[in-house]
Parts: structure tokens; C-alpha cells; sequence
């Protein structure tokens, strides 16, 4: 039996009694057919077992169905498990992803991004910090960020603010003697310096004692290790057999911290009690499952791409209506109770 024969647009324009041209814009401008024609090729392309040539798709219509995405590093659990439900998005949208991690190197994240742009990405999603929102904003594809600077852009953030409040008041209704929050400094213009402030500001608003504490981590736990190791044995120092309420800026850092304690004492100490930020898996899977406060992650995935796929379809139109204003989409927290603050819990 020889090769089973491929498919072309001139069958199926025979079977279909269409022109090659309207098989064409069938495949390229769909939304320039009555739904009734669509269907009748739909239906065709079904009966003829055709299998999509996807290189020929692409040099006839400039669309590869590539979505780029830079992100900052792969050490923050959270930042993994971004990718993750990104990835899982394809199911719905149809969209593959080319993904870069930066670390924090704006050159070479500029690179990124023009390689990205020589392979006909059709938009791109951006987690890292480094290039201003004014400067994607003229990037000849649509754009959407998540939790960083976006007065330019597109944009899903979860509610810093709320979250950081949250953090504050589930640590207060345990009655600790001070309240404490480690964090990297960060620029008010990020979405996440929102969790300093609304930690602050249930501090004042309550009258509980409280002390921030800031330290430049990185973005390794070579780096990261140390200073909290540090912070930790001041801590000791200064509030030695008070009850400490510390909320960590991220699960990964809370999860060091944790890990650093089980090192020093074989246990978390009565005296400490710990929230951490994102729900990133490492939360749910320490030695100790950790209190955290959730972005939910899969959401704000979700709702990534799902924008984002808006503004590429609209641009294949034959007359798009681009956006006017950036569009800034905002996703609650919540709060998730475990055993480094309800301490009955096994």
C-alpha cells in the first residue's frame, strides 16, 4: 500500500465547490466568511481526514501561534508555577509559548526580546522587572504583564494591598508580641510594594507593634540563605521569648526561613509563628505546611493569556479597533490557614 495521499487546498476546494482563495481566507481571515460557508469547510476538512500543514500555515500567513514570555528566574516557586498554568493554557487557546528567563539583565533581556520578534511571535506576556512599561509599549505586538510596573501596558496583578493587610491581620488574632515583615526594598510603582503598605497599614490602624526589615535577597538561595540566617539570630537577640509574627514577602523565602529554623531548634519554635505570600506549591509541601496569603495563580494565568489572545484576534481583523488605554485587571487573594499559624493542625 502506497502513501496515503495529502490533502491540498485544491481538494478540497473541489469537494467544497469553493474557490482556492476562499479555502485561503478560510484558514487565514475565517471571520471573513458567512458562518455558514466556515461550516461547510469545517465540515469538509473533517470528511477529508485533512491534516494542517502548520510551516505552510505560517509562511502564507505571517501567523506562527507563538506567544513569547520572559520571566525573571526560575528560583521563586512562584514564578514556576506562573509558567506552569501558562503552559496549561494551550488547551484553551490553542497558543505555544517561547520562554526566556532574564535574570534580571536588561541588555540581555532586550536580546530576548528581538529574538523573540525573529521568530513572529504573535504577542508576549512579561513577568520581568527590568525594561519600563513605556518602552514595551512600543513593541510592534500586543503586550501583557504580570505583578510589575504596567502604566503602559496591559496588565494582571493581584491585590498587593489586600494581601498584605490580610497577612497582618491573621498574624494579630494570634496575639503576637510584634509583628514583623522581611522584604526586598521595593519601588511603590510595583504592584507588590502594595503588600509592605497594606501590612503597615493594618499595623497602624490596629496600634500593634511592628518592625520592617529589608534586605537586597537576590535571586539564589546562595544568596538568600545567609541573610535570613542573619535576620534570624537577630531576631533571637532583640525578641528573644516574644511571640513573633513574621510575614515573609514569598513562599520561597518563607520556606528558607522555616528551613533555617527546623536547622537551629529541630522545630518551629512556639514562639514563632510564620505567612508566607503566592500559594506557590513549596507552601502546601514544607516540613511544615506554611500560612500563606494565595495569589491565585491559575487565574492570573488564565486571565493573562486570555487578554491577551483578545488583543491578537482583534488585530487580524480586517478592521481592528486596538485598545484605547491600557487594560488593568485586578485578582483577590486569599488567605490559607496551616500549620506555621494554627498550630492544632497536624
Amino acid at each position: 500500500m502506497g502513501p496515503k495521499k495529502k490533502v491540498t487546498f485544491d481538494d478540497i476546494a473541489k469537494y467544497t465547490h469553493f474557490s482556492k482563495t476562499t479555502i485561503s481566507r478560510y484558514f487565514n481571515h475565517p471571520d471573513s466568511l458567512t458562518l455558514e460557508n466556515q461550516k461547510i469547510i469545517s465540515d469538509a476538512l473533517e470528511k477529508l481526514n485533512y491534516q494542517e500543514n502548520k510551516v505552510a500555515r505560517i509562511l502564507a500567513s505571517g501567523k506562527t501561534e507563538f506567544i513569547g514570555l520572559l520571566i525573571p528566574d526560575l528560583y521563586h516557586h512562584y514564578y514556576a508555577e506562573v509558567l506552569n498554568q501558562i503552559l496549561h493554557t494551550y488547551e484553551t487557546f490553542g497558543y505555544k509559548f517561547l520562554v526566556f528567563t532574564g535574570n534580571e539583565n536588561e541588555e540581555i533581556e532586550r536580546q530576548y526580546i528581538q529574538e523573540l520578534l525573529a521568530y513572529q511571535i504573535e504577542g508576549m506576556i512579561i513577568l520581568s522587572h527590568t525594561i519600563p512599561s513605556r518602552e514595551l509599549a512600543d513593541l510592534p505586538i500586543p503586550i501583557v504583564t504580570i505583578e510589575r510596573e504596567d502604566q503602559f501596558v496591559s496588565s494582571i496583578n493581584t491585590d498587593n494591598y489586600m494581601g498584605g493587610y490580610q497577612a497582618a491581620s491573621l498574624l494579630a488574632k494570634h496575639d503576637c508580641d510584634i509583628l514583623l515583615h522581611i522584604n526586598s526594598p521595593t519601588d511603590p510603582k510595583l504592584p507588590s510594594y502594595g503588600r509592605i503598605q497594606g501590612f503597615l497599614d493594618c499595623c497602624r490602624e490596629q496600634n500593634l507593634r511592628h518592625e520592617m526589615i529589608f534586605r537586597e535577597f537576590g535571586h539564589s538561595y546562595e544568596t538568600v540563605q545567609p541573610l535570613l540566617q542573619k535576620i534570624i539570630e537577630e531576631l533571637e537577640q532583640k525578641y528573644h521569648g516574644q511571640k513573633k509574627g513574621i510575614f515573609v514577602s514569598n513562599d520561597t523565602h518563607a520556606n528558607t526561613f522555616l528551613n533555617l529554623l527546623f536547622r537551629t531548634y529541630g522545630c518551629l519554635p512556639d514562639d514563632y509563628l510564620l505567612v508566607g505570600f503566592d500559594n506557590s506549591p513549596v507552601s502546601r509541601e514544607a516540613v511544615v505546611p506554611i500560612s500563606t496569603i494565595g495569589q491565585q495563580i491559575d487565574k492570573l494565568a488564565y486571565e493573562a493569556v486570555s487578554l491577551l489572545v483578545q488583543q491578537m484576534n482583534e488585530r487580524k481583523k480586517r478592521r481592528p479597533a486596538p485598545l484605547r488605554e491600557p487594560v488593568h485587571k485586578v485578582i483577590a487573594p486569599k488567605v490559607f490557614r496551616r500549620a506555621t499559624t494554627e498550630r492544632e493542625q497536624p
